[in-house]
């Protein structure tokens, strides 16, 4: 079906409306539209006949309410197209319009967006009126140069001890914090933004509770020096095609201040819940499960996003992007927690035992690792970080022969140093949510305390 012009709507008084109208303006061209029609929805996907768009584009069905709701196609099944819709309790009916909506594999990008909360589809959801910018990028990145991707080679100052001294990351960085459930990565998550030192921060919220998102925003409101912010935010009881575009999202926006030659940092939170979604939407297209129940296409869409974070040698930009990996059932084999491992530059583990014992943050450095710290810090710092290892290492390789009592003091040198600096071990991680150490500070009480 060819439709060769939209049907035009009064815009209300609600910026929401003017936006929903400039966005038809720019649908509008001097070519037709091909519009659909919905065939079958089975299982949350949707059937539509003679919707002639390539994958990734999107479509506007319209519901029995009047409602025009978002779907994203995701496949063929020969001449039908595959669509997932962004709302899955929408009052559809077979022999509904789906009407094209080829924007949709664009993200608006521009200063307007600092200190703004937006939906999956570039949408504000923070109630300040509608976001007027005049630039937009490719949702799924331009595929460069690997070259271009310049060597890691400046510290960054998070503001966290443990990571400054002992994890250095450094500016461009694509670091995993990974950890079960309730152990504290939406705490370190926030302790490093209130430390960072950046351009510009876009901080993708995926899949999380809507009491987070609320309570996020309202802290990085109240800090009134923070780094200029871009949230994206969709709520865990969104559709798996609305968790997906906001990953893609929130690494477009971040892509497009790095082009401008910025500092930026990138956090999603978490890359679990968009594998999760991309899981869903694999499997109601129709892949064979593999690992653990996650079809092909969910594990290979982590490096596709992480890929696409690091330094660029052309701009001068970077962006240093912190990944959180939730790890079902506290499993650090989980298929995704190992494809976040191996493809990120550096991980952070943190332990369910130290936040059991009220230690925060709770970060195992026996078990993390900061695959570029060496190119970065000095050797004297990478000597004193090194002691600290080890000794961390001793004391858990040990730890259970000492609380059985079948280890006597003197025995061994080695045991005996890392059983006296425990409590000095554990002094130096932890931090109180609200404390900032910065960077030369951290590095001063490490070299002070463990100087071997």
């Amino acid at each position: 079906m060819i439709d060769d012009a939209a049907p035009a709507k009064h815009p209300s008084e609600s910026p929401s409306a003017v936006c929903d109208v400039l966005a038809r303006l720019d649908d509008i061209g001097n070519e037709p539209r091909y519009v659909g029609k919905l065939s079958a929805h089975d299982n949350g996907m949707l059937e539509v006949t003679g919707f002639a768009y390539p994958l990734g584009y999107s479509g506007r069905v319209i519901a029995t309410d009047g409602r025009e709701i978002s779907a994203e196609v995701v496949g063929f099944k020969g001449a039908r197209t595959l669509m997932i819709p962004m709302v899955q309790d929408a009052p559809l009916r077979s022999g509904s319009r789906v009407l094209p909506y080829v924007k949709s594999n664009q993200a608006a990008v521009g200063e307007a967006l600092f200190g703004r909360v937006i939906g999956p589809m570039g949408e504000p959801i923070d109630g300040k009126g509608p976001i007027l910018t005049t630039e937009s990028v490719p949702l799924a990145g331009q595929e460069g140069n690997v070259l271009r991707r310049a060597s890691v080679s400046k510290r960054l100052d998070i503001g966290i001890r443990a990571l400054n001294g002992l994890l250095t990351i450094g500016q461009g960085q694509r670091i995993a914090i990974i950890a079960g459930s309730g152990v504290g990565k939406s705490m370190l998550i926030n302790q490093i933004l209130d430390g960072v030192v950046a351009d510009v921060v876009v901080v993708g919220l995926i899949g999380e509770r809507g009491r987070e998102v609320n309570d996020f925003v309202t802290r990085r409101r109240e800090k009134k020096d923070a780094v200029p912010t871009v949230t994206i935010a969709v709520p865990a009881d969104h559709s798996p095609s609305s968790r997906l575009k906001a990953a893609y999202r929130a690494t477009a926006i971040a892509e497009h201040f790095r082009s401008k030659g910025l500092s930026v940092v990138l956090v999603l939170d978490s890359l679990t819940r968009v594998a999760h979604a991309q899981r869903e939407i694999g499997l109601a297209a129709g892949e064979p499960p593999t690992m653990k129940g996650y079809p092909p296409s969910a594990l290979s869409l982590i490096p596709r996003l992480v890929e696409r974070a690091g330094n660029d040698s052309e701009s001068g930009g970077s962006i240093t992007a912190i990944y959180t990996v939730l790890a079902d059932g506290d499993d650090l084999d989980d298929p995704v927690v190992d494809s976040a491992r191996a493809i990120a530059d550096g991980h952070v583990i943190l332990s369910r035992s130290l936040a059991e014992q009220g230690i925060f943050p709770a970060i195992d450095i026996g078990k993390s690792i900061s695959r570029v710290a060496v190119d970065i810090i000095e050797p004297e710092h990478l000597e004193v970080q090194l002691h600290f290892r080890r000794l961390w290492s001793v004391y858990e390789e040990n730890r259970d022969l000492v609380l059985m009592g079948a280890y006597q003091a003197g025995n061994d040198p080695n045991i005996d140093e890392a059983l006296a600096n425990w409590p000095r071990l554990i002094e130096y991680i932890k931090q109180k949510p609200r404390e900032l150490v910065d960077m030369q500070t951290s590095v001063a009480q490490l070299t002070d305390m463990f100087s071997p």
